[in-house]
């Protein structure tokens, strides 16, 4: 008779409940306190402020931009692994892995350089012609894009990777041998192939962009205002902290709608079938 697991999983749930769900239901709670006990008004007052559905709308469009952005990356790059030989494959995994070894406060700061009047980005469209002067995309919602495309790649190109490895390379052959083009391959056969995994980066994406404070505040600045620098304002500046959890129960919500929608059109019978 196996040995029963529940000894095993005891620190794990303790540690679960103590710091993850105890935490969360404090949070939920606090978000219905008002000056005379329980009540709905940190809804009311978030939901029925123009602004305040603006930043929830934009800062959706972030994720929904980033994850355009490390798609159209992330599968030239997962390709490019695929057809490489051993060496070449390291030094792309030795690449993709570098963010994830860099501070997430490092690499935004870095960014400002990139992104600056001075940085590599402005000088190349000046050398070219493209501009008549220096520019600076600090502080845009375009330099905020290209950069949290850059953070959370790896979040894409990893699964990508996982996948194609369990392929053989002669597939692309076989299907060429078939009639097929580089194009009708990559479209039929590939990206079906790579779906659960761009579904499974996609979650990590979306999660990762629509909650990141450093790189929202520091790249976007002022005038890009998305829900966690909403939440700050309403903690730090304002100290309206049920408003505040109201804010942030209300990005979970809609976050973890959109995750469990995309969660769920991963476990698709025919997606499964690829997994």
């Amino acid at each position: 008779m196996r040995a029963s697991g529940v000894p095993f999983l005891t620190p794990m749930l303790t540690l679960s409940v103590l710091f993850f769900a105890a935490p969360l239901a404090m949070l939920v709670g606090y978000s219905f306190v008002g000056e005379t006990g329980f009540t709905l008004d940190n809804y009311a007052r978030f939901l029925g402020d123009p602004f305040n559905f603006r930043v929830l709308v934009n800062t959706f469009r972030l994720g929904i931009q980033t994850v355009l952005g490390v798609t159209l990356l992330g599968i030239p790059i997962a390709l490019l692994y695929w057809h490489s030989g051993p060496r070449v494959r390291q030094v792309i995994i030795f690449l993709t892995l570098i963010p994830m070894l860099t501070s997430n406060v490092v690499r935004t700061f870095a960014w400002i350089v990139i992104l600056g009047r001075q940085g590599p980005i402005s000088e190349t469209l000046l050398a070219f012609g493209f501009t008549d002067g220096p520019i600076s995309l600090m502080f845009t919602e375009l330099g905020l894009v290209l950069a949290m495309t850059q953070i959370d790649l790896p979040l894409v190109v990893l699964p990508l990777i996982a996948m194609l490895s369990r392929l053989p390379t002669s597939l692309g052959e076989a299907a060429e041998v078939s009639g097929a083009g580089p194009w009708r391959i990559l479209i039929t056969v590939l990206i079906p192939l790579m779906l659960p995994a761009l579904l499974a980066g996609w979650v990590l994406v979306f999660a990762s962009t629509s909650a990141s404070f450093v790189t929202q505040a520091v790249i976007g600045g002022a005038r890009n205002v998305y829900m966690p620098q909403l939440i700050y304002r309403e903690v730090g500046t304002l100290f309206d902290w049920p408003l505040a959890a109201a804010i942030a129960v209300v990005l979970l919500l809609t976050s973890g709608a959109v995750l469990l929608a995309i969660t769920f059109l991963s476990r698709h019978r025919r997606l499964a079938n690829h997994a």
